[in-house]
C-alpha cells in the first residue's frame, strides 16, 4: 500500500479540530480501555487496517489480553470476557457506524442510555464518529499499519 498523501501535514488545523476531540475523550469519564475496544471494533467494521493496528497495539499497553483482543470482532459470542458495559459500548459502536443501514432504532439508544449516563453515551458517540472519521481518512489516503511500515523497512 502506497500512503496518497500525509492529511495531518496537508491539513494541519483540519487535523487539529479532530485532535481536539481526541484530547476531551482521553479527559472524559470513560475508561481508556472501553474507548479503545469501540475504535478498534469500528475500525474492523470500515476494514481500516492503520486503525486496527494501532488500536490493538494501545489495548495490548492497557493490559488486554491476547484472548480478548482477537475475539472483538465476535464479541457477543466470547461469553464473560466483556463486561455488560463494554458489550454496550460495542453493540451502540456497531449501530452508530452502521447508521445508514440501522437508522438506529429505539430499541438499541434504550439499550445503550441503560447502560452509560447522558454525559457517557455522548462523549461514546463522539468517541464511534471520530473513529469512523480517522478510518475514513486511513483508508482514503492510505496510511500504511505500523506492522506493515517496520516489516517494508526490515526487507
Amino acid at each position: 500500500m502506497s500512503n496518497r498523501i500525509d492529511y495531518a501535514k496537508a491539513s494541519p488545523a483540519g487535523y487539529k479540530a479532530f485532535g481536539g476531540v481526541y484530547v476531551h475523550l482521553q479527559n472524559s469519564s470513560l475508561e481508556k480501555e472501553l474507548v479503545n475496544l469501540v475504535y478498534l471494533r469500528v475500525s474492523h467494521i470500515n476494514g481500516c487496517a492503520f486503525c486496527i493496528d494501532m488500536h490493538s497495539r494501545d489495548l495490548l499497553k492497557l493490559g488486554v489480553t491476547v484472548d480478548k483482543l482477537v475475539l472483538v470482532p465476535v464479541w457477543r459470542d466470547a461469553g464473560a470476557l466483556f463486561s455488560a458495559r463494554e458489550c454496550a459500548a460495542l453493540a451502540w459502536a456497531e449501530i452508530v457506524t452502521r447508521v445508514a443501514e440501522t437508522n438506529i432504532p429505539d430499541a438499541d439508544y434504550q439499550a445503550a442510555k441503560a447502560v452509560f449516563r447522558d454525559n457517557d453515551l455522548a462523549d461514546l458517540t463522539y468517541a464511534i464518529s471520530l473513529i469512523n472519521v480517522f478510518n475514513r481518512l486511513s483508508i482514503a489516503f492510505r496510511t500504511p499499519p505500523a506492522a506493515a511500515v517496520k516489516a517494508e523497512n526490515a526487507a
